[in-house]
């Protein structure tokens, strides 16, 4: 690991080249760069508020925490890449991530979220759990990831706000290539994600693209989500507050036809494109939703189905969306709830009829 201080004219011009993080009052403070063979724990442990992280190409054995903030971790593209390390050779023991199955950690406390930190620009794969997993942060940022064959998630939030998820590619993983919730193992109601945003990242092969599970306060848009077993999916429940208030705008869902055995959590799932369950107050509207078929209670283009524990889905509005080849109809409503809206959308056959 070298140190880099930027006051050096090689390492200003390569923080501006490379347009490199920086903390919310100034440029990034020092560069620490990781070579092949070097511990990107350990430039992470010595990294400052502000201070970026560049780890060199190669494949590095190893999980990563990071809980300090406005830290940027990121790499040379899809030239750098971390996978777990390997159980037989000597290390020094394993941190919570590692122990979890996790290869990034973004973490705050209980009491205190971790502010600004930023991950980028990697390759994250072969974990049994999740590629980059944060709890309890402010303003995270994770972009250009490419994270794929984990066995839960590609990249996981929980408990968080104000973060940007934006042009990854999260393919085959064992779950959702994306997931945001409010809490993964408690009982709670949706918490306000602080106008997270979800864009432009690419969801493929995994068996749910993107899952939203009890939050308010976010948007996805403009995603490219294709081959899954499931694309998007907006899911609430009995506790309150309901999940709910985001926008699914501008995302192509097309052919998410795989075919996925039944969970604890849902039925056997193939073709469904866009799913809300439980959800209030959501617009889901200007998405292309095309050739997503199944037989599941899922399937469907754009499809509004009550939720497993009984609790129906209201004030929704599905408006402006083209959907075509969808089955077994472009919309499908199962749903009891009240309020819910079908309007202008571009289509040619609905459950019930009269919705297109």
């Amino acid at each position: 690991m070298k140190r880099c201080h930027i006051a050096y004219l090689a390492c200003t011009a390569a923080l501006v080249g490379a347009g490199l993080g920086a903390s919310p009052a100034a440029a990034a403070k020092k560069v620490l760069v990781v070579h092949p063979g070097e511990s990107i724990q350990k430039a992470v442990d010595a990294a400052q508020a502000g201070d970026t992280v560049l780890v060199l190409g190669g494949t590095y054995h190893e999980s990563v925490q990071i809980s300090t903030p406005w830290v940027t971790l990121r790499g040379m593209g899809a030239s750098t890449v971390i996978e777990p390390a390997d159980p037989k050779a000597p290390t020094k023991a394993a941190n919570s991530c590692a122990e979890g199955g996790n290869g990034i950690c973004v973490m705050g406390t209980k009491t205190k979220n971790v502010e600004g930190v930023t991950v980028a620009d990697l390759t994250v794969t072969g974990f049994s759990k999740t590629g980059v997993y944060g709890t309890a942060t402010d303003g995270m940022t994770v972009r250009r990831v490419n994270a794929y064959k984990n066995g839960v998630w590609g990249i996981a939030q929980e408990r968080s706000v104000h973060a940007v998820l934006r042009g990854n590619y999260a393919h085959d993983n064992g779950d959702a290539g994306l997931f945001l919730a409010n809490t993964i193992k408690e009982e709670a109601g949706a918490y306000d994600a602080g106008q997270t945003l979800v864009e432009q990242n690419r969801l493929e092969n995994n068996r749910i693209g993107i899952t939203v599970r009890r939050l308010r306060n976010l948007t996805v848009t403009a995603n490219r989500v294709t081959g899954n077993c499931a694309g998007v999916f907006v899911v609430g429940d009995e506790n309150q507050p309901k999940a709910g208030d985001l926008t699914v705008s501008e995302n192509r869902v097309t052919g998410n036809n795989k075919s996925c055995p039944k969970t604890e959590r849902l039925p056997a799932l193939q073709g469904s494109g866009i799913v809300l369950t439980g959800t209030e107050q959501t617009r889901v509207t200007g998405n292309l939703v095309s050739r997503n078929t199944g037989t599941s209670p899922l399937s469907g283009g754009i499809v509004l189905f009550k939720s497993f524990v009984g609790v129906t889905s209201d004030e929704n509005r599905i408006d402006a969306n083209a959907l075509q080849n969808n089955s077994p109809a472009d919309l499908v409503n199962t749903d009891t709830g009240k309020g819910n809206a079908f309007e202008r959308n571009s289509c040619r056959a609905s459950r019930p009829a009269g919705l297109c």
